[in-house]
């Protein structure tokens, strides 16, 4: 019995020290939740200002500062139907070719739908749907990027529209 008493003691100390512990580890991982959450917020708002820089750009007839969105980099690719499209440059003359060729428009551009998927601190997954309202056609469809924070901000580095 006189064995029992300073095991109760080892146990209880164990106990609520244990309990301190769990309670202290709580505290930075909820400050690291607050924080992920912050930056993940920060990181939508990011790339949202990048998307609607994009239709702006296009609105005013501005490929090349539509294009400013995009990663400039031989390594882009641009999925249209069945055409892929390799680097910043070619897609940029895909571009002037299919809307400010002999005869072509650009009309105006819009995104809706839009839901971007944070992946990280680099990375991140958009959706959404485009329209472009045209003097006599109203064409759209659906887009899927890919976007990596780059040093000088969020750029798409794959673009897949139908």
């Amino acid at each position: 019995m006189k064995f029992l008493f300073p095991v109760c003691l080892v146990l209880c100390g164990v106990f609520i020290g244990g309990t301190e512990v769990a309670a202290q580890s709580r505290i930075p991982s909820q400050r690291a939740e607050k924080n992920d959450a912050q930056a993940i917020d920060r990181a939508t708002k990011e790339i949202r200002a990048v998307l609607d820089a994009q239709v702006a750009a296009w609105n005013r007839g501005d490929l090349e500062g539509f294009m400013a969105g995009y990663w400039r980099s031989p390594e882009l690719t641009f999925t249209s139907g069945t055409n892929l499209t390799n680097g910043w440059d070619e897609t940029l003359a895909r571009y002037k070719k299919r809307y400010q060729g002999e005869g072509k428009e650009m009309g105006t551009l819009g995104f809706e739908e839009i839901t971007i998927e944070v992946l990280g601190e680099k990375a991140a997954f958009v959706r959404g749907k485009w329209k472009l309202q045209m003097k006599e056609s109203a064409p759209g469809g659906r887009f899927t990027l890919i976007v990596r924070r780059f040093p000088e901000g969020w750029r798409v580095i794959h673009d897949h529209t139908s």
